[in-house]
């Protein structure tokens, strides 16, 4: 199958200055330049003008014509555009010829910036902006990504010279050449009540605005993916994905599946064999993207169900991703409660959370009682013994706010699995992630703590919402499949060329020692006890610069300014 673009968008500054354009892209203004590159939905592609003020609404979004216009002469774009459901960027041209373009809640759409002669130039790949500044991988964020991906490099992307744009911040840019980054965005407060409508219709609505009109389908297996079907299949036929391994009929994931009885939904089995395990070889090569995609260990399964799915028609698919992250977040309240000192309740909270973990709730309650939300329940990786580098102390929050560490830890995440956005991209089809829009973390993060963490109950937040449209033993499930054998017997059988990554390109960067990464991809495939993140890292990420390497870039042309009143 031919290898498609993928699809982002991006605009440059207001000014008489020429501007720098990607050569190919659609452009859709051009004073200030706003352009789109690859195959959208013409749904996800809005723009309302009304005299010299525009606004461009860039990806799914649940706002009506009437609501854009609306927007077009708010005073606030903020406030209006809030609860608007999806995962999209927000362009405004206001009457003086400023550009304002709003940053989603969750960066899930990310947003970066360069600095070039015509002026800054923003865009939602970094990859495709990167050649405007050269074009070189930055080192800095790889070493930190190696280190631990889960704490980025603070205000830098893996492309030397281009800034991400924070989650929840306006960028402005003016005719003067100035530019500025402010928040628009912090957690509300909700009741009860109005937690669940909230939720209800941002992740109703974003399923909606994805799925209405074009061919669909949805992963089917856990809560989260099974919720996100039922919503879908209320707006038209939907396929419902369930992988499970070859020979196995019955069992898990399958008997969910097959129990799901609702109108407008078909369901497919994809079976797993040898030729799927994790870092298979595949006549697919892995495309190019921003960042290294956490799918890279098994592309040789992703590319095959993504080839299947759209050679079947799908235009579209939708992913359960986010939805652990959101409703089975660690108990980072007991923080708060320590501070507030409510030290019973804290107490209870730490004893119940290490039962269901099996563990001591020693650490749970010492995290607490040092005040830092963001290391509670979260195991402390050592440095990677092939490390060849120094990295500065990771990019975490501080503080006994659960809210600021949760939200942090969800935009990582996010803006992560960008990348798995751009993969399926090159195969056609456009892979979308509701649990990650803005609008669903404003609804889950407003929730009290009560409604949102609980040791008996899983996932009791989505449970509670969609509890009319999930049957009671989808909702009552706690459990999904494992893979972890998987990725042990993967090592086994493509040993061979998994070692080959370990002295590669990270290697000549100085970035890594190869002996002991083949040390422990050596141990990994005897089966021996392993912690999968880094090493995962550090085989996708030298997989990742073997394809930006092979990768053409994104070509750029400077245009001149337009004539007076040319749009």
């Amino acid at each position: 199958m031919e290898e498609r673009k993928a699809r982002w968008y991006g605009g440059s500054a207001p000014g008489n200055r020429p501007a720098a354009t990607p050569v190919g892209a659609r452009l859709l203004w051009s004073d200030p330049a706003l352009w789109v590159s690859g195959n959208w939905q013409p749904e996800h592609v809005r723009s309302v003008e009304l005299g010299s003020a525009r606004i461009a609404v860039l990806g799914p979004c649940s706002a009506t014509e009437h609501d854009l216009a609306h927007a077009l002469s708010a005073p606030d774009l903020a406030t209006v555009a809030r609860t608007w459901a999806g995962s999209h960027t927000i362009v405004r041209i206001t009457e003086r010829g400023h550009v304002e373009v709003l940053a989603d809640t969750c960066a899930a759409s990310p947003l970066y910036t360069v600095s070039t002669s015509g002026g800054t130039v923003w865009g939602s790949s970094s990859f495709a902006l990167s050649p405007l500044v050269g074009g070189h991988v930055d080192t800095g964020w790889l070493a930190a990504y190696l280190r631990d991906k889960r704490t980025p490099a603070p205000g830098r992307s893996a492309w030397a010279g281009v800034a991400p744009v924070p989650a929840g911040h306006l960028l402005a840019l003016d005719a003067e050449g100035g530019t500025s980054l402010a928040p628009w965005w912090k957690p509300a407060r909700r009741t009860p009540d109005e937690v669940s409508a909230a939720l209800r219709h941002a992740l109703g609505e974003g399923v909606r605005v994805r799925v209405e009109g074009v061919s669909a389908t949805t992963d089917l297996a856990g809560m989260d993916s099974t919720t996100v079907a039922v919503l879908a299949a209320q707006y038209g036929p939907i396929t419902g994905v369930t992988l499970h391994p070859t020979g196995v009929t019955s069992g898990g994931d399958m008997e969910y599946a097959r129990a799901l009885n609702v109108p407008g939904l078909n369901r497919t089995f994809f079976p797993l064999g040898v030729r799927h395990l994790p870092f298979t070889a595949t006549n697919v090569a892995l495309p190019a993207t921003d960042t290294p995609a956490p799918s890279t260990a098994v592309w040789a399964m992703l590319s095959e169900q993504l080839r299947m799915m759209a050679a079947a028609g799908s235009v579209c698919h939708l992913t359960g991703d986010g939805g652990d992250n959101l409703f089975l977040s660690a108990p980072t309240h007991l923080a708060s409660l320590a501070h507030r000192g409510h030290w019973l309740r804290m107490l209870g909270d730490a004893m119940d959370w290490a039962r269901l973990r099996r563990e001591s709730p020693r650490p749970l309650i010492a995290a607490a009682l040092r005040g830092n939300a963001a290391h509670i329940g979260r195991a402390v990786r050592p440095r990677p013994p092939w490390l060849n580098v120094s990295v500065p102390d990771a990019n975490t929050p501080t503080g006994t706010d659960p809210d600021t560490a949760f939200v942090a830890s969800l935009r990582n995440v996010a803006r992560s699995a960008y990348a798995e956005i751009q993969l399926a991209d090159a195969l056609g089809v456009a892979l979308h992630n509701p649990y990650f829009d803005g609008a669903v973390l404003d609804a889950v993060v407003s929730a009290p703590v009560e409604q949102r963490y609980s040791a008996h109950r899983y996932k009791p937040l989505l449970a509670d919402t969609f509890a009319d449209l999930l049957p009671e033993a989808h909702r009552k499930r706690a459990a999904k499949g494992v893979f972890v054998g998987d990725f042990h017997q993967g090592l086994r059988v493509n040993l061979r060329r998994v070692l080959g990554l370990s002295d590669g390109r990270l290697a000549s960067l100085g970035l890594i020692n190869p002996a002991p990464l083949r040390a422990a991809i050596h141990a990994a495939a005897l089966g021996a006890q392993t912690v999968w993140p880094p090493l995962l890292a550090a085989l996708a990420a030298e997989a990742w610069l073997q394809a930006v390497e092979r990768a053409p870039g994104t070509e750029w042309e400077e245009r001149a300014p337009a004539p007076a009143g040319a749009r």
